[in-house]
């Protein structure tokens, strides 16, 4: 782990088992808005699903079903081109 200040920086041994070690943000950051933003957010979906733990214990996954699910309705709208066989020569 990474310790700052104004003055100097000290490493402490904080290394696990595997060699990896952990850290904390010295610093903020502004998006494009000028607004403070939250470092490694990510995006966001485009489908909410909710994984309820009842469907969950019995076995299913609700993300995996609707992600399945949307792309077989996008594999009906656009199906795949299939590539012409070129004439023997």
């Amino acid at each position: 782990m990474c310790i700052r200040d104004s003055v100097f920086t000290k490493r402490i041994n904080n290394s696990g088992f595997d060699g990896g070690s952990v850290s904390a943000p010295t610093f903020g950051i502004y998006d494009t808005d000028g607004q403070w933003t939250v470092e490694g957010y990510g995006v966001d979906p485009d489908y909410e699903v909710e994984n309820v733990p009842d469907r969950m214990v019995a076995g299913g996954d609700p993300q995996l079903e609707t992600a399945i699910a949307v792309a077989l309705k996008q594999l009906d709208k656009q199906p795949p081109r299939r590539p012409q066989k070129p004439a023997y020569r």
